[in-house]
């Protein structure tokens, strides 16, 4: 009988694109489900961008795009990193993909071996150890709890490294958890890292102008660490830009090289009309990504508050992304009467179907304690899934 790729039997579905796919299922069959399952804004892509890319398809922006991107693009990619982070990458440092998911995954295959180390703060995006796993490599997971911001320490980061070790991958702000790394934080970090030769972080900052601590900070920032990152990042979370599949990577020229190299062979080029219409997004006026940012930062605040009336959850206040990862480890080996808890996966499952809200169970982010929300949707739904929770969980005995 045929069968699939031992590279490919490795792999684990994506769980957050399965409780998507199950409420909309849910949805069709005229069911009012909340999802709050997905990573993905709720607000339209800006006008000034549609009218971007609506001009790039009139100028018949029809044909290949370039590998690595539109020289444009990659130019007002440098000019925002120089501008914004004070980080100097020329255009041959970046690449644009098709979107941030690509330019983490390839930076992966172009780095590691067979064998080789990849360590992975927990909670991670779901995605992380399924790319380490697609190129051969071993993910080593080093877990924070919510006791500690579900932030890693330098010290853990240090007792992690072996030999082998290739690289780590950080997100900040975090996806699941909204978590920053404070820049005295990523300088301990990084100061471990130097400390061990070709040891590269990939450095997720897809999230970055989503925060609410003031700013964001990069650790290609720390000095030394410029030649040590690959900065991935995008227009997908910013700029309400999802399905435009605009990502991009900034790293030293040998490594984007290398990476011009595995995207010509597979991909080539990303969408042209998208790339005119990511520029517009980059150049143009950006009062839609404080509008944005703040928007978040009140349903962070009504979301938070909400949560903490909740009994048996345990919550923490994210910093950045859109997400809550409440610690829910206190319903385990309860039940309504007809299910049984054991689980974060069984506890969304029985949210989903006693209380119609989507969210995503912990294990799928190497927390089993929570489960992940996304607050990327209205006051009222918030409000609404939030009352359906607290109900469903009341009946947990």
């Amino acid at each position: 009988m045929a069968q699939l790729s031992d590279r490919l039997n490795r792999l684990a579905p994506s769980e957050t694109l399965a409780m998507s796919q199950k409420s909309s299922e849910m949805k069709a069959q005229g069911i009012d489900v909340i999802n709050m399952s997905v990573g993905e804004p709720d607000f339209m892509t800006p006008d000034h961008v549609k009218e971007a890319g609506k001009k790039a398809i009139d100028d018949n922006f029809s044909k290949y795009s370039p590998v690595p991107g539109y020289p444009v693009l990659r130019d007002a990619i440098s000019k925002k990193l120089k501008e914004e982070n004070n980080l100097d990458y020329a255009a041959s440092e970046i690449i644009v993909g098709t979107g941030g998911k690509q330019g983490v995954c390839n930076a992966v295959l172009a780095l590691v071996n067979p064998g080789d180390e990849v360590i992975i703060p927990a909670p991670y995006w779901v995605s992380y150890p399924q790319m380490v796993k697609l190129a051969g490599g071993v993910p080593v997971v080093v877990s924070a709890g919510i006791e500690q911001d579900f932030k890693i320490t330098a010290e853990q980061l240090e007792e992690a490294i072996t030999p082998k070790t290739k690289m780590i991958i950080l997100c900040s702000p975090s996806n699941p958890t909204g978590s920053v790394y404070s820049a005295e934080e990523l300088d301990a970090l990084a100061k471990v890292v130097l400390a061990h030769e070709d040891l590269f972080v990939i450095s997720d900052e897809i999230y970055e102008h989503i925060n609410y601590i003031g700013g964001h900070c990069s650790i290609a920032s720390c000095p030394g660490m410029k030649e040590r990152t690959i900065l991935c990042n995008g227009v997908s979370k910013a700029y309400a830009m999802t399905g435009w599949r605009i990502g991009w990577v900034a790293a030293p020229e040998w490594i984007v090289k290398g990476l011009n190299k595995l995207q010509g062979q597979y991909t080539s080029g990303t969408c042209s009309v998208s790339q005119m219409a990511s520029v517009a997004a980059y150049v143009e006026d950006q009062t839609c990504v404080a509008e944005y940012r703040e928007t978040f930062r009140r349903r962070r605040d009504l979301i938070v508050s909400l949560a903490k009336e909740i009994p048996g959850l345990e919550v923490n206040v994210p910093q950045g992304a859109f997400y809550l990862f409440p610690k829910c480890s206190s319903f385990f080996g309860k039940t309504d009467g007809k299910h049984v808890i054991n689980s974060s996966s069984d506890l969304a499952m029985y949210i989903l179907e006693e209380g119609c809200v989507a969210i995503v169970g912990g294990d799928a982010f190497g927390a089993p304690d929570c489960f992940r929300m996304s607050y990327a949707t209205s006051d009222e739904n918030i409000k609404e899934a939030l009352r359906r929770i607290k109900d469903v969980l009341s009946k947990l005995k």
